[in-house]
């Protein structure tokens, strides 16, 4: 976004606990505006799973109590595994009353009831996803979802864009200054907004408890990146 202004005042309001407060920006000369993005990506150290099991019965307690034994089982395998007590947090506990449907009485036949319970996981050691999903599988998990990597500290990629962004918006301000006829630039304020590149949402995948795995799912992390906004306001100058 690219915006001129004839010799102006800028007036940003800044909230303070008691009262508030303007700072005025006076401009000589005309106003080029500028937001840029930038965004550095990394190598992900973060990988963020899900692991539950859903269980079947006819009745509500019978399939809580079944889906519990199974489930204790899971998070026993995860924990057997290395990962942190901290890094497992249950997700989501769902019961629901399950039909079929009758086509010749066109009526909703009652079967049973079915529980699942999820837990979200987060590995810290991405090459270990696959084996991890396999174990958990093994382990009597039947509804696995991801994995969705992430950076644990992004504070030196973060840095790395914000200067670039700068540094881009400088270059671009100069140039709207020569094009308009002025020598130099004189900046004015600076403003920013922090995005992450949002993981894409875990997909879930139900498996049957008899497949075996002959060999450890491939996970590949590729690369997931933090994004800065920069929106300055440069002077233009003789």
């Amino acid at each position: 976004m690219v915006r001129y202004a004839i010799p102006m005042l800028v007036a940003t309001a800044i909230s303070a606990p008691l009262a508030a407060a303007e700072i005025q920006i006076q401009s000589a000369g005309p106003v080029v505006e500028l937001s840029i993005t930038e965004t550095v990506k990394a190598a992900p150290d973060l990988a963020t799973i899900s692991a539950g099991v859903t269980s079947e019965a006819r009745t509500a307690v019978e399939a809580m109590q079944i889906n519990a034994r199974e489930m204790t089982a899971v998070i026993a395998r995860i924990k057997a595994l290395g990962i942190d007590e901290d890094d497992i947090q249950t997700s989501g506990i769902n019961l629901n009353a399950q039909y079929d449907y009758n086509r010749q009485t066109q009526k909703q036949v009652f079967r049973g009831y079915a529980v699942s319970n999820r837990v979200s996981v987060i590995l810290r050691d991405v090459k270990q996803t696959g084996e991890v999903l396999d174990a958990l599988v093994a382990a009597g998990a039947n509804d696995i979802g991801g994995p969705s990597f992430s950076i644990d500290d992004d504070t030196a990629a973060k840095a790395q864009a914000r200067k670039a962004a700068m540094d881009t918006a400088q270059m671009r301000a100069m140039e709207y200054a020569t094009w308009s006829g002025y020598s130099g630039i004189k900046l004015l304020e600076v403003s920013e907004s922090i995005s992450r590149n949002q993981p894409m949402p875990m997909m879930s995948m139900r498996v049957a408890n008899d497949v075996a795995v002959e060999q450890s799912t491939p996970v590949q992390p590729g690369m997931v990146g933090t994004g800065v906004t920069v929106t300055v306001k440069y002077e233009m100058t003789r």
